[in-house]
């Protein structure tokens, strides 16, 4: 399009597309003093923590912050990328804009595609400023959470809503749906678990881990729950198996009160007793390994298993930057972007 300006009115660009990949968000290094940052910036969104200020900051602040950033960053250390000095999950997701960036380069120029965490760096404020600069004034935000909650895709679209109720010159705005029953993500999360297999054997038991979420925010009405459960139904339809073999449950708890269950720590010990020597892990929540996939799960919950009796775990990738999940996320631009391309 071409633009005909006054004499002397400055440059305006525009015309583009924005495309925001958005994933959770990492420490800037496996140190306390970073991960104390990204904590303090995590556990103070309301969304995560659904409590009054004045009654949690003083626990975050007096109890939490002193005290976990130290046993944190130890964990971070064990899956840390030294030589790049960065998290997977930083790595993975900008890997994933990258790979999805070409792929829109040659088939609609008029996308810009660009990442941001919604805690941490980069900032959802500086990449809405850097597509804004960039001329995008249309963009779609993508939450990259196959299962909706309010404490991640609400997030996510929190921040943009503020960070954008600051600007003069606001884009037109999309949002990307949750697609924890999608088809093409169900197929993939299906033939990722069949290549793991043909190379380490077909578990007598699955377990499809989704990050937990206090009990109290499925009776408030946040479909998280359902969403995950569906995605386990959906998977193991996929798989041709029984209800017994591919179970879901729920890990990462925190804090004193009841999380959805069953308990993935519980459950891998429960199985280890009933005489199940072989099991496999997927975490079909994340789209991105990370903290809780590779040192929780893949390490942590392995070691529980074979403590307990197990003989063999096998924990199975996310989907990450994979070619199946990166035409998986390009299915779901064009759908969304539909009557702008």
């Amino acid at each position: 399009m071409t633009q005909q300006l006054p004499e002397g009115h400055p440059q305006v660009r525009q015309g583009k597309i924005g495309v925001l990949l958005v994933n959770l968000g990492t420490p800037d290094g496996p140190d306390p003093a970073s991960v104390r940052r990204y904590l303090k910036e995590f556990l103070s969104d309301r969304r995560v923590i659904e409590l009054s200020p004045l009654l949690w900051q003083p626990i975050l602040r007096g109890v939490i912050l002193p005290t976990r950033p130290r046993r944190s960053a130890e964990a971070y250390a064990k899956i840390w990328d030294h030589e790049r000095n960065e998290s997977p999950l930083r790595a993975i997701t900008r890997q994933q804009a990258e790979e999805l960036s070409a792929w829109f380069a040659t088939r609609h120029e008029q996308v810009v595609l660009d990442w941001a965490m919604r805690y941490g760096s980069p900032s959802i404020a500086e990449k809405l400023g850097t597509l804004s600069e960039a001329g995008c004034r249309r963009l779609l935000v993508m939450p990259l959470y196959p299962q909706y909650s309010a404490a991640t895709t609400a997030s996510v679209c929190d921040e943009v809503f503020a960070q954008l109720a600051r600007r003069r010159w606001q884009p037109a705005l999309r949002t990307l749906p949750p697609y924890h029953d999608e088809p093409a993500y169900i197929a993939a999360l299906a033939d990722s678990l069949r290549r793991a297999f043909s190379e380490e054997g077909e578990p007598e038991v699955l377990l499809a881990s989704f990050h937990g979420m206090p009990r109290e925010t499925l009776d408030k009405g946040d479909p998280y729950h359902c969403h995950c459960q569906k995605t386990g139904r959906l998977l193991r339809e996929a798989l041709g198996w029984n209800p017994e073999r591919l179970r879901v449950t729920f890990q990462s708890r925190f804090g004193p009160k009841e999380w959805l269950r069953p308990y993935s720590d519980a459950t891998v010990k429960q199985l280890a007793g009933e005489g199940v020597k072989r099991i496999a892990m997927i975490s079909p929540g994340f789209s991105a390994d990370c903290l809780e996939t590779l040192e929780e799960a893949a390490i942590g919950l392995r070691e529980s298993f074979l403590e307990s009796g197990g003989e063999r775990f096998t924990y199975v990738p996310c989907l990450n930057a994979g070619e199946t999940h990166i035409a998986l996320l390009a299915k779901l631009a064009e759908r969304e972007l539909r009557g702008w391309l």
